[in-house]
């Protein structure tokens, strides 16, 4: 399944116009904080443009706020990669730093991190400037949602570990994927990009909560099939491909097909009831301001379902193919070409 499989999505989305500045500081500050250690796993970094991924996602957030933002985004797919499959005994010490990122935001700011390497302590620093200004429910809202994500994704690289990882059906894999793409809180920062929250009735209301599990399901589906060729290189299980060629009875053809099916059929339930957003908003009895900030949550997820989309197209992190340090590394079960969690 080739990174390049193209899906019919409905709405267009804008491109910060801070890209090319917010770019140059957030390499800088990658180097400064010790998130790359070596040329090798900078040059790999790079090609991900991890940076265009959250211009397109956040793109109306200032200057200084995307410079933030990219920090951010660096720190859970750097993290996402430092399980190693030739040193199960990893895993301790991924779910020791795991603990210390998920403690961050129930902190009082400034604190410092009490597990010490690379990530927790940008991860501090992140948090201080993501953080501000926002809401004790948002802060609260957003922390919940990072926990479920570095919780199960500790559970996946727990299942890795004990050689375990190909294990899941699809009704389970379904559900737990819908936690390690980590999109709920991905969209709570739309708020943080954009300066407003959206109304906690809304929040809660079943419509919302459907909306966003669905926007998680597509977007992890569409993941799924662009990273394949990178994942079945480092022999990872988890993907929706590979769970369906197993647990269906499918050739590999024919589970990229059915993949590609079920992202489409949650894409178009997703547009379905966000058709529905008006009549909640009258239920609901909600105020102008109000309904604006609703528009601009759903907004947040077009941005999170579009953006993730178009920049998965162009990244070099699902390149079907490499050569080098990254290729090599893949090759032998690793994620990354640098170790982040030593001090």
């Amino acid at each position: 399944m080739p990174q390049d499989v193209t899906f019919d999505l409905p709405f267009d989305t804008p491109v910060s116009d801070h890209l090319e500045y917010a770019r140059a500081r957030h390499l800088r500050w990658i180097w400064d904080m010790g998130l790359v250690r070596s040329q090798a796993g900078f040059e790999e970094y790079r090609s991900w443009d991890l940076p265009q991924a959250a211009a397109r996602t956040y793109p109306h957030a200032s200057a200084a706020d995307m410079v933030v933002l990219m920090n951010w985004f660096s720190l859970a797919f750097l993290f996402d990669d430092q399980f190693d499959a030739s040193r199960p005994d990893r895993a301790d010490r991924i779910l020791e730093v795991a603990r210390e990122l998920i403690v961050t935001p129930l902190r009082p700011a400034g604190s410092r991190p009490r597990v010490v390497c690379p990530i927790t302590v940008a991860w501090a620093q992140v948090w201080d400037h993501l953080s501000d200004g926002m809401s004790l429910t948002w802060r609260t809202r957003f922390a919940a949602s990072w926990g479920r994500f570095l919780v199960a994704h500790c559970e996946e690289v727990d299942l890795a570990a004990r050689g375990i990882a190909g294990t899941l059906d699809l009704d389970e894999y379904t559900e737990f994927r819908r936690r390690t793409v980590g999109i709920h809180h991905s969209i709570d920062a739309g708020e943080r990009s954009r300066g407003f929250e959206v109304p906690a009735q809304v929040q809660a209301h079943p419509l919302m909560e459907r909306m966003r599990d669905l926007a998680a399901d597509t977007i992890g589906f569409m993941n799924d099939i662009h990273s394949f060729e990178r994942e079945r290189r480092r022999g990872d299980g988890h993907n929706l491909i590979a769970v369906l060629h197993r647990d269906r009875d499918l050739s590999w053809e024919a589970a990229a097909e059915e993949a590609y099916r079920m992202t489409n059929a949650c894409l178009a339930e997703y547009l379905e009831l966000e058709s529905q957003v008006p009549q909640m908003c009258d239920e609901l009895s909600l105020d102008e301001d109000e309904r604006l900030r609703v528009r601009q949550g759903v907004e947040a997820i077009q941005h999170w379902i579009n953006g993730n989309y178009e920049w998965a197209l162009v990244s070099g992190r699902y390149t079907a193919s490499k050569e080098g340090p990254a290729a090599k590394a893949e090759l032998a079960g690793k994620g990354s070409v640098d170790d982040l969690l030593a001090v």
